[in-house]
């Protein structure tokens, strides 16, 4: 693929980037690259507009690069979701598992993907939703992983998962994490669950009994987890984070479910 059209997306305020911007714009110019934003900047993936921003500048992007740590990565490829913009992060970060670029040679390794020596992958996505009384109340979609967490209490919580409106189990524990192969090296990594997983993972966070810790599922089944009814608990005492970003509450003794694919 010849990338001519190549957006910078990033987050504002730390003067590393600001700087890694100044040098990679100089090096892309000269190599004749059309940047988008036309100014001397980029578009900040964390301004309340980005939605829209991407979705104005997708039509003219041959690549988009995410220039920061695994967190930026994970906003760019949420807003490029529904398109066909290849995409790539420069690592300033501190893992760096999704930024496969380095500042410290990024105009090496830039030179080697406008020659077109570079290996491209096609990454699974989580849809996930929070229904309620059977409708559909929240949606949303995640590169790394579906969390359903206990929250701000200190205590477990209680939930029924199903693989296909098939009953697999009922838990105790912190949580439910249900991630892709991509998000095998994050959160449910620490939870115990192998990297590089190949498929969708069902990881249960420090879970009372430790022998059901994960489950490998296909990429096409559908998960869904259901907070059990704990007497005191408050209602709202719940979230579901995509990507670990905080993106839905939901409460107990509501008739509730959250469901990923």
């Amino acid at each position: 693929m010849d990338f001519r059209s190549i957006g910078l997306f990033a987050r504002r305020g730390d003067a590393r980037i600001a700087d890694t911007v100044r040098v990679l714009r100089e090096h892309l110019r000269l190599q004749g690259v059309d940047l988008i934003p036309g100014d001397e900047t980029f578009f900040d993936l964390f301004a309340g507009d980005i939605a829209s921003v991407a979705g104005s500048v997708a039509d003219r992007l041959d690549l988009g690069v995410a220039i920061g740590g695994d967190g930026t990565m994970l906003h760019l490829a949420r807003h490029f979701a529904g398109t066909a913009v290849p995409l790539i992060g420069v690592n300033l970060g501190r893992l760096g598992f999704l930024t496969d670029v380095s500042a410290e040679h990024m105009t090496e390794e830039f030179d080697e993907i406008l020659a077109g020596h570079y290996d491209a992958e096609q990454r699974i996505l989580l849809s996930a939703a929070v229904y309620r009384d059977g409708e559909r109340v929240a949606e949303g979609i995640a590169l790394n992983d579906a969390v359903i967490a206990k929250g701000e209490t200190g205590r477990m919580i209680e939930y029924s998962w199903w693989v296909d409106d098939e009953l697999v189990g009922t838990t105790r524990g912190d949580g439910v994490i249900v991630t892709t192969p991509t998000g095998s090296t994050a959160y449910a990594l620490s939870a115990g669950q192998a990297d590089q997983a190949i498929a969708i993972v069902n990881t249960h966070i420090a879970p009372v009994m430790r022998a059901e810790n994960a489950a490998l599922l296909a990429t096409l089944m559908m998960i869904k987890a259901e907070a059990l009814d704990l007497e005191g608990r408050p209602r709202e005492a719940q979230l579901v984070r995509l990507d670990s970003l905080g993106w839905a509450r939901y409460g107990f003794g509501s008739n509730e479910q959250v469901g990923a694919r």
